[in-house]
């Protein structure tokens, strides 16, 4: 639910550029919904990595208080941004693989 409201702003909301070329992984909340980690990808890379983290920071009171607005919680969670090389390395992995397969 919050990734999904996460996703919706970000493709809405925000015009930071430095959130172009973002994509949401996952989001991960605390018990008490108190803090979050919302994890991202970059279509560059890891580069744009430390960019996109700013863009995040600079939007962070829009996205607490849009948050806790649309999912009605009591009080808003902080949230730690971070850079999840997951993608990334897939696509690394399945170019590998592609480079080793027999050519037809």
């Amino acid at each position: 639910m919050v990734l999904r409201e996460l996703a919706i702003m970000l493709l809405r909301d925000l015009r930071d550029p430095r959130l172009r070329g973002v994509t949401l992984t996952s989001v991960k909340m605390a018990d008490d919904l108190r803090h979050g980690r919302i994890f991202f990808a970059h279509w560059e890379g890891r580069a744009h990595a430390a960019d996109a983290i700013k863009g995040f920071r600079s939007a962070e009171g829009f996205i607490r208080r849009n948050l806790g607005r649309a999912l009605g919680l009591r009080h808003t969670p902080d949230f730690d941004f971070e850079f999840d090389p997951g993608p990334e390395s897939a696509a690394r992995v399945d170019a590998l693989l592609r480079e080793t397969r027999p050519r037809e």
